[in-house]
């Protein structure tokens, strides 16, 4: 008997089917271990949200550090998701070289209703896996924050993190790195979403 085995693609790879115009110019991919995954597309909600997030951290962050919005990050040689928002350590180039690295990062954050359980999952072991010190769901089913920290990996294998915290919408937290920096919580979540 015969089994078929899936291609996985390395970073390289990926990016000559980019060039070659593989994709769809109307759908957004990520490649996480290997696979090529299409993106969902983003609600109302998930859109509000995500805009209303990346311009508060933006001001907060007043050029302290780098934020990006869905744009890449190389995590290994076969990972390069593109998180909702990234912060990132400021870099000289502008990361025109490259896309930051699991080092270059600060914290790494989804906005998530209908990708909740692949982003609680699959990208939270991946984030994990590569040493990304937090990690921040902004979780539209439940309409709260979940705030992931300290990697490891498990005795049987597979990485999480050690320390969850649920943060409710009408509370305010500390960026990571800036502890002289916090966000409140609601001028994300808003009436708008339900808070």
């Amino acid at each position: 008997m015969t089994f078929a085995t899936a291609k996985k693609f390395s970073i390289a790879e990926y990016h000559r089917l980019a060039e070659l115009g593989f994709f769809e110019s109307d759908n957004r991919f990520e490649l996480i271990r290997g696979e090529i995954i299409k993106m969902a597309a983003k609600g109302r909600l998930d859109s509000v949200c995500n805009s209303l997030l990346f311009g508060e951290l933006y001001v907060l962050m007043a050029r302290r550090a780098c934020v990006r919005g869905q744009e890449p990050i190389i995590l290994s040689d076969d990972s390069e998701p593109e998180p909702d928002v990234v912060i990132a350590r400021n870099r000289s180039d502008n990361y025109v070289s490259s896309h930051p690295l699991a080092a270059d990062i600060l914290l790494v954050i989804e906005v998530s209703d209908s990708t909740l359980k692949y982003d609680r999952r699959t990208k939270l072991s991946l984030y994990a896996e590569s040493g990304i010190a937090d990690y921040w769901i902004f979780d539209l089913v439940d309409i709260q924050l979940e705030m992931h920290s300290e990697p490891y990996q498990k005795q049987r294998g597979g990485f999480d993190y050690r320390l969850k915290r649920v943060v409710l919408p009408n509370e305010v937290v500390v960026i990571p790195g800036f502890p002289e920096l916090s966000l409140d919580l609601s001028a994300v979540f808003g009436p708008q979403i339900g808070a």
